[in-house]
């Protein structure tokens, strides 16, 4: 979208951008996204070797504040010089990418030199100084697992603190003393907004910083601005936005941040559709950030309610990757219909950004309270092992066929006919029309 022809002057075009900011929309999404997105990184991937050239011509003061465990660095970026100090880091487990992408796409916004959203960069940069930590587990990510090189989950290292990132992450937050922390993950795809058919595609958590779970100050304002993301977010994607249950983690770093004094907010990135490398998402991982640094720098945040926060939805765990629908089977001679529900998992190659997926035949039987983000409705088909079709077995990725009509837990690779004619193949959980 380019620049309309009536604004002319740099103070027409500031207008334009508070207006385009305060209604940012899909439009904004297509028009202007490109500008920022960081071209080098794009898949999920990604090792420390990438990130670090990008981290030294990022354009910002940024100094080495330690190394991990097998000695990769840890990088610190920081951006403004405003009173109010702000931490953030992502990929604390090294399988969760998505905010480490959206931290570049937001190195690539400051340093842009848009008139139409100079206004807001200078906003945030003269209230703000942004401290970013991107990717503070480099050994997890060089494996694309959850855990340290010492096969430690680092979000409950907090007390214990035996891994160097766990006392790196503590000795940044008790230097720094932000007033926020937005502590940046990644959650599983097939969690629900509640008990619906939506992903949730983003989910929040204010943490508790004690085991009643009470409301201070602190974690107040944390509930304040996530209710903030959610209601610019809500205008995106309605109704995929999902929050965390909030019991007390003694050990967890969100937790205990919440109760050393900085107001922690819990970003995890979910699912969306078709979006299997999560571009989308980091998306909007890069809105949402940059909304809660506009409303944190405006201090705009103070007149949401407990009740806004809380109406945003639990996850819930109502959704499958693939349903079928009333799929019969032979049994003694009876016939038997049955949804089938499968979940598609990937196999991990350390030194590679590619993978396989395989599937799971999860459940079988009644699931009308369930969804799936795919789902084939009732059309009289029924089932049938892939020993009968051969040739399509052989696409099979190394895992053993289903054997007759012993599909529960075995992998998801069979047939579905129509009478006779084949209609469909599910090979390595993946639904095929024939």
């Amino acid at each position: 979208m380019s620049t309309p022809k009536i604004w002319q002057t740099a103070a027409d075009i500031a207008i334009l951008g508070t207006y385009l900011y305060t209604r940012m929309n899909q439009d904004f999404l297509s028009s202007y996204y490109h500008e920022f997105k960081e071209p080098a990184l794009t898949h999920r991937r990604f090792k420390h070797r990438d990130i670090v050239p990008l981290i030294k011509t990022c354009g910002f003061p940024q100094e080495k504040i330690g190394e991990s465990t097998e000695g990769r660095s840890i990088h610190q970026i920081q951006i403004g010089q405003g009173p109010t100090p702000i931490l953030l880091w992502s990929q604390m487990h090294g399988d969760e990418p998505t905010a480490t992408m959206a931290l570049f796409d937001l190195f690539r916004f400051f340093k842009s030199t848009n008139p139409i959203f100079q206004e807001l960069r200078e906003l945030i940069t003269k209230e703000l100084t942004l401290y970013c930590i991107p990717m503070l587990n480099p050994d997890g990510a060089e494996r694309y697992t959850r855990r340290t090189a010492l096969q430690i989950d680092m979000n409950r290292d907090a007390l214990a603190l035996q891994c160097p990132e766990s006392r790196l992450l503590k000795q940044q937050q008790q230097r720094l003393m932000p007033t926020f922390a937005f502590n940046l993950h990644d959650q599983g795809t097939r969690y629900s907004a509640g008990a619906t058919d939506k992903q949730a595609t983003i989910s929040f958590l204010a943490t508790a910083y004690n085991p009643a779970r009470e409301w201070n100050e602190v974690r107040t304002r944390s509930r304040q601005v996530i209710s903030g993301m959610n209601a610019y977010l809500q205008t995106l994607i309605p109704g995929h936005i999902g929050r965390y249950s909030d019991e007390f983690e003694p050990r967890a770093f969100g937790d205990n941040i919440q109760k050393w004094g900085s107001s922690l907010i819990l970003v995890e990135s979910g699912g969306y559709r078709d979006d299997r490398e999560k571009q989308f998402i980091r998306q909007l991982n890069f809105l949402a950030l940059l909304e809660a640094l506009r409303i944190i720098a405006k201090k705009s945040y103070g007149h949401y309610t407990l009740a806004d926060y809380e109406n945003i939805p639990q996850n819930g765990r109502s959704i499958y990757d693939l349903i079928l629908r009333d799929i019969a089977f032979t049994y003694r001679g009876q016939t038997i219909r049955k949804d089938i529900a499968v979940n598609v998992y990937e196999t991990t190659k350390a030194t590679s950004p590619f993978y396989d997926v395989y599937g799971t035949v999860e459940e079988l039987g009644d699931l009308s309270t369930f969804y799936g983000i795919k789902e084939l409705p009732p059309q009289n088909l029924a089932f049938r092992s892939l020993k009968e079709y051969p040739a399509l077995a052989q696409r099979v990725k190394g895992k053993t066929l289903p054997m007759g009509s012993q599909l529960y837990g075995r992998p998801a690779n069979f047939a579905l006919v129509e009478g006779n004619t084949l209609k469909y193949i599910v090979l390595n959980g993946q639904l095929e029309k024939i």
